[in-house]
């Protein structure tokens, strides 16, 4: 059992809080020493002409969102995107299913993370009836063979479901229902999907069945502590690419040439916005 009260030779506060979880000043020390890390993963990424392809899969409210900002925060978007899909158009709905996916694949130094992917179909759509019982026998029959293709490719493919009991799904969806800041997170499907908790399971289950494998498999977070599973899905993320420390070394900024010939225009002569703060 570990010892809550643990201090770490360098610190001077608890690991764990009083609540038995991560304390919130060991979470961002720790955070901090892997985003540095995923930096480092960028440049090996950049320089190797790796592409990465992470995808987020989980229950509402699990923590996906807050751990692809955690993620991303630290990484240069030019070469890290967030793929988040709207629900098909009427012409992606008569397109080959993978097709609006292919399209967000990532190029050589690219990492892109899907936020809710094409197991779409196996979770929502067919839990709420979106889709047809040949599509749905047929997604589960392609997918690993469209996953394979990626991966024969080239293609680093990492996917993790994020789980969370009922109990702390209810509290963060109650939450967002009450917080006018994360209302926009609950959406009419959400509070459908609340309702259908045990079907969502036994798609899960089923989804895992066929698409679980050894080439493409899945990795579960627990996700009812949100500090814990964004940590351990990072480090997960980085023990998953070799990698070496390719950072630049730090850059020597030459005193600025100061050009005596420059008269700035009066401060009045343009508008700033009010002060006030």
């Amino acid at each position: 059992m570990k010892n809550k009260n643990h201090n770490n030779d360098d610190e001077t506060f608890p690991k764990y809080n009083e609540k038995g979880r991560l304390h919130k000043k060991f979470y961002m020390k720790e955070l901090a020493k892997l985003q540095e890390e995923l930096v480092k993963l960028q440049y090996w990424v950049k320089a190797k002409g790796l592409k990465v392809v992470i995808i987020f899969e989980g229950r509402d409210a699990a923590g996906k969102g807050s751990t692809i900002k955690r993620l991303t925060e630290a990484l240069n978007p030019r070469g890290a995107r967030v793929v988040a899909l709207e629900k098909p158009t009427e012409t992606e709905r008569t397109q080959w299913y993978f097709q609006r996916y292919v399209a967000h694949l990532p190029r050589a130094g690219e990492i892109v993370i899907f936020d809710r992917s094409w197991y779409t179909r196996a979770t929502v759509e067919r839990v709420m009836g979106f889709c047809t019982d040949e599509q749905y026998w047929e997604f589960l029959r392609s997918c690993p063979e469209f996953e394979n293709m990626l991966i024969r490719s080239g293609i680093i493919l990492i996917k993790y479901w994020f789980s969370i009991s009922d109990e702390e799904q209810e509290k963060r969806l109650r939450e967002r229902a009450t917080n006018p800041m994360k209302r926009w997170k609950l959406s009419d499907i959400d509070l459908a999907l609340w309702h259908k908790w045990d079907e969502i399971s036994r798609a899960k289950d089923e989804m895992f069945k066929y698409t679980d494998t050894k080439t493409s498999p899945w990795y579960c977070v627990n996700g009812d502590d949100k500090r814990k599973a964004r940590l351990n899905c990072i480090a997960h993320i980085l023990s998953k690419i070799p990698y070496q420390d390719l950072i630049p070394k730090p850059i020597d900024l030459p005193p600025r040439k100061i050009d005596l010939s420059y008269v700035r225009p009066p401060i009045q002569n343009f508008t700033y916005i009010p002060e006030i703060y």
